[in-house]
């Protein structure tokens, strides 16, 4: 519960430009900041306060993938193991990996939940909710709705060929609610939505969801008035596909159904021309860049100083792919910055639109216009502090700015403190709504129980036949009507 207090800093970083650097007092009452006073007194700690950072894409899987036998490679490679995933307790899975972010200094973010069990959807929702309102952090839910191509991107027939009998008919034969049943379900779980959990529709990608239900999707949106979170374009062979399936275009066509508009929230973005981020920036749609994700699995590097050019706005995203699996949004800041900045001497992106991105933009991709992303009366108190003892324990009075410094060397390990509404959920290092050690170690303990024996054999075929029936170009060769057997 917020509670009214006093956050004293030295310097504050706003979201867009760093300012008041002479050490002051936020004033914090009834979940908004009330005022920003200086007083040089409070300064002297070297702690630096700034918005809560935003994570505008993940998973939220608590296990790692890496864990349980999905390792590093190229997307489509990669999603036919996570199947390999054991089934542990949803409120597990989730508060695990919300409590990670936490400590890593996100207090806001997307969760595009991948479903253990597509038919206990809402159960699972309901306990992302409550591991949501238990660790404190704000989590815009995107309903997951999928189940065109259920197999491959083009005609599934030449992949199966490649594989065993036995493996090619259980992949035929998996199941999925049909789309109609999903929408219900989204429904349902928009019932559930609080000022933590924030549901959204969440059309996985358009090669996954047919266009019938892709317009319906649309048409609820601005009805409602709700979000739209969506995967598109991450990799080449998506790339490859949409232009086989849309030779017109498919963001062209995305925008002819309706889908485009400043609700919407697309996840990546890697392989978007020139033309597609025009039509995404005149719609208002926003971008997630996962900068580690997307080079851990081979996917490439988001073209940002495209999106500038054209006026696209993006967040940053972790996609539960972050370097070292350590959930870092500040290293994940770093990368960001490193790769997108510019190389030699040509600018690209400088630091307030790094920071307007992370702080801001980000913010407004999961939760829309809220008034959040800036330390400023009147602004949700969702606020980080960070000490600034360990990276200054080498530096020369005067020498090296705040900015400089987190830019170069922050990490987790510098966060003393996340709010949330003005309730504090995280305290140097310790979340404060749950016990993380304790949730991670029964996490484990189930994961490893309920692992099943796994073929290696068979993996390796499957991998594979992926991996040739994407090198071929098969997947631009389109099977009519492709939907998975509705259960």
């Amino acid at each position: 519960m917020a509670q009214d207090q006093s956050i004293a800093f030295d310097t504050v970083l706003g979201g867009i430009s760093p300012w008041m650097d002479n050490g002051g007092r936020a004033t914090v009452v009834g979940g908004a900041i009330a005022e920003l006073v200086q007083d040089q007194g409070a300064g002297g700690s070297g702690t630096v306060l700034l918005p809560a950072l935003s994570n505008a894409h993940d998973h939220g899987r608590g296990l790692r993938t890496v864990a349980f036998g999905a390792g590093d490679d190229a997307l489509e490679v990669w999603i036919a193991k996570l199947g390999l995933e054991p089934a542990v307790d949803p409120y597990l899975r989730a508060a695990v990996a919300f409590g990670r972010m936490a400590l890593g200094g996100v207090g806001i973010l997307n969760h595009c939940h991948n479903p253990q069990d597509p038919d206990a959807l809402l159960v699972e929702a309901e306990a992302v909710a409550r591991a949501a309102s238990d660790v404190g952090v704000r989590v815009a839910f995107a309903v997951p709705i999928m189940g065109h191509n259920p197999i491959a991107y083009g005609d599934p027939e030449p992949l199966l060929a490649e594989l065993p009998p036995a493996v090619a008919a259980r992949l035929r034969s998996r199941r999925v609610p049909d789309f109609a049943t999903q929408l219900d379900v989204a429904e349902a779980v928009f019932a559930l939505g609080s000022d933590h959990f924030i549901p959204q529709y969440g059309p996985v990608g358009p090669q996954w969801v047919d266009e019938t239900t892709l317009t319906e999707i649309a048409d609820r949106s601005r009805r409602h008035d709700r979000r739209v979170h969506m995967h598109l374009l991450e990799t080449q062979a998506q790339a490859q596909w949409g232009r086989a399936a849309y030779p017109c275009g498919l963001v062209a066509h995305l925008d002819q159904i309706g889908l485009l508009s400043d609700r919407l929230t697309v996840a990546h973005g890697v392989w978007l021309d020139d033309a597609d981020c025009a039509c995404l920036a005149a719609a208002g749609v926003m971008v997630s860049v996962n900068t580690s994700s997307n080079l851990r699995l081979r996917s490439g590097i988001a073209p940002v100083a495209r999106f500038m050019q054209h006026g696209l706005r993006f967040g940053m995203g972790l996609d539960g792919m972050s370097f070292d699996d350590d959930e870092d949004a500040l290293r994940e800041l770093r990368l960001l910055w490193h790769l997108q900045r510019g190389f030699g001497v040509t600018d690209v992106l400088d630091r307030a639109r790094l920071w307007q991105a992370v702080l801001y933009d980000g913010r407004v991709a999961i939760l829309g216009q809220d008034g959040g992303g800036v330390v400023a009366p009147g602004a949700p108190a969702d606020l980080i502090t960070l000490r600034m003892d360990r990276m200054t324990a080498d530096t020369i009075d005067g020498r090296a700015s705040a900015e400089d410094l987190i830019l170069t060397r922050a990490t987790k390990s510098d966060l003393s403190g996340l709010w949330i509404a003005g309730r504090r959920i995280v305290s140097d290092g310790t979340c404060l709504g749950i016990d993380l050690p304790a949730l991670e170690a029964e996490l484990i303990t189930q994961a490893r129980a309920n692992a099943p024996v796994i073929d290696y054999a068979e993996i390796a075929s499957i991998e594979a036949a992926y991996r040739s029936y994407y090198a071929c170009g098969c997947h631009t060769s389109l099977a009519a009507g492709a939907a998975w057997p509705k259960s």
